[in-house]
């Protein structure tokens, strides 16, 4: 019999989820903060409620996945929170991308109740919802990540148990500053080859094939040539990604200087509020530069 699951936040990430889960044959129970978002995945199965407590009160395991560590914060002991109706038998699962030292504190207090607690965050975007290949990388106690396997599964292609609760978000840390890096990466690379006269759409092409194959190219790329920034992953999000790696460099005494270059560029980004545009805008900050347009098609140069 299959467990009785909750899902709490339903953004880009959290619909397409709860219909994988729904697809899988699990009884989901959901809530949001826009009640919108419950409507539309209740036509696809799932099971509105009122509020967080109404969610963990019917699941026996209570997945979150919302902005920020105050967001968890809230959903989990906050008023109208999970907290009251964990005890012994229920699992949380947060899947969002928070802080790692506040990750330790929070599964403390779950761990009091005598509930157990998963840190997964994953990667892989809007598309990796989606599809259900996410790639998830789990924090937490062995028994507790086996029990919750089968349902990970569902959502991801590559789950990983990386260690004790926190290691999941010190994981997503690392996996954020190389993404954001190689991002910032291509699109200096795509001015730099279109103001020299190439047209940037070979210039992907031949990146595609070669050592410079990157998750970047692979989704983002085609729609950067459209100049399509619609979000997969928004740049506020990433931004405050990087500011969760910053928080912990500094608490582990660990230099990052070129996490701290990228974290700045993004900065730029967020300050010309572009921050729910995709992050691959980051583009932009070396378009402006550079005075050139990085556009399928187009060979721009002086």
């Amino acid at each position: 019999m299959k467990s009785v699951l909750g899902f709490i936040g339903l953004g880009i990430m959290g619909k397409p989820m709860v219909r994988n889960l729904l697809k899988a044959g699990y009884p989901v129970h959901v809530y949001s903060i826009e009640e919108r978002d419950i409507r539309e995945v209740e036509q696809d199965g799932a099971r509105g409620e009122i509020s967080s407590a109404g969610v963990a009160r019917h699941a026996d395991i209570i997945i979150t996945m919302v902005p920020n560590t105050p967001q968890v914060e809230e959903v989990l002991f906050g008023a109208n929170g999970i907290g009251d109706a964990l005890g012994e038998g229920k699992v949380v699962i947060d899947m969002s991308t928070i802080s790692s030292l506040a990750t330790r504190e929070i599964a403390a207090r779950v761990h009091a109740t005598g509930a157990r607690m998963l840190d997964a965050p994953v990667s892989g975007g809007d598309k990796g919802a989606k599809s259900g290949t996410l790639s998830i990388m789990v924090g937490g106690d062995a028994q507790t990540f086996e029990r919750c396997l089968p349902v990970l599964e569902v959502l991801g292609s590559r789950i990983t148990h990386v260690g004790g609760n926190g290691a999941g978000q010190v994981v997503k840390s690392c996996n954020q500053v190389l993404a954001a890096s190689t991002m910032a990466a291509l699109g200096e690379a795509l001015v730099m080859g279109t103001k020299a006269g190439v047209d940037p759409t070979k210039i992907i092409e031949v990146l595609s094939a070669g050592y410079a194959r990157c998750g970047c190219i692979d989704i983002r790329g085609s729609l950067l040539l459209e100049r399509n920034f619609d979000p997969g992953f928004m740049t506020r999000l990433q931004y405050k990604d990087l500011n969760l790696a910053m928080e912990l460099s500094r608490g582990i005494n660990v230099p990052m200087p070129i996490g701290s270059m990228v974290h700045e560029f993004y900065k730029s980004i967020m300050a010309q509020g572009l921050g729910n545009e995709d992050h691959s805008n980051v583009i932009k900050i070396f378009e402006q530069m550079a005075g050139v347009e990085v556009k399928g098609g187009a060979k721009n140069h002086d």
